[in-house]
């Protein structure tokens, strides 16, 4: 039986498994959990039962789950050595988990989907306060990022070297959600040429929010790849 993925297609941390689990060539089955419709699916007792946090990814291989996406990814890199996700030495390994953690930690947490709701619907912010948080924090997180990777002699095609790995996955689901909102990405020329390169890649072409089954349209912000 293949493993299940509850996903929803424009999930950032959703979209980092997916990239794994492509890169790592296991097959598995999507299951769409929409988190805006009849005030978000994962809010009903069925997927809280399965995910008492309510949020996606969640990764089921029919004898265990697992919730959030660097855990999943770290698991599946760890059932299936190759390709490795991490370097091989301690420091780098460190180095590149940092990196993810500035996405998935620092960034991603404060400019979600439940984050931006709250504003609005609780907060009382306006569209123009949610869109000025939204894009800040981004800016904040991807200037960072730029500044460690411009210099950084570990730096090749990819994040680490010549091969797509974790920090990769967790960068390109963070530029997707900032070439939709029309964030300048002049300044970060190390990370869109990293981003280029990376979606070159079946996995991650695979992996992106219009090849969802799931999708409700592409983005016109992110150049096509043939």
């Amino acid at each position: 039986m293949k493993p299940k993925l509850y996903s929803f297609w424009r999930s950032s941390a959703a979209f980092r498994v997916r990239i794994a689990l492509n890169l790592k060539g296991i097959d598995y089955d999507v299951i769409p959990v929409h988190l805006t419709k009849n005030g978000g699916e994962q809010m009903s007792e069925s997927y809280s039962d399965k995910n008492p946090n309510r949020l996606v990814p969640m990764f089921d291989d029919g004898k265990h789950s697992i919730h959030q996406s660097l855990a999943i990814i770290e698991y599946l890199d760890e059932i299936q050595r190759t390709p490795a996700l991490l370097p091989s030495t301690p420091l780098d390994r460190a180095w590149v988990r940092s990196l993810a953690m500035d996405v998935a930690i620092d960034i991603h947490p404060i400019s979600n989907l439940r984050v931006l709701r709250y504003l609005v619907k609780q907060a009382g912010a306006n569209i123009e306060v949610k869109d000025t948080w939204y894009q800040h924090w981004i800016k904040i997180g991807l200037d960072s990022i730029e500044k460690q990777l411009c210099s950084d002699p570990r730096v090749g095609r990819f994040v680490y070297g010549d091969q797509p790995g974790l920090a990769d996955i967790c960068l390109v689901p963070q530029l997707f959600n900032a070439l939709s909102v029309n964030i300048d990405t002049y300044a970060y020329p190390t990370l869109m040429n990293i981003y280029s390169e990376c979606m070159k890649l079946p996995a991650f072409i695979d992996a992106s929010w219009e090849k969802q089954i799931d999708a409700e349209g592409s983005n016109p912000a992110i150049p096509q790849q043939k």
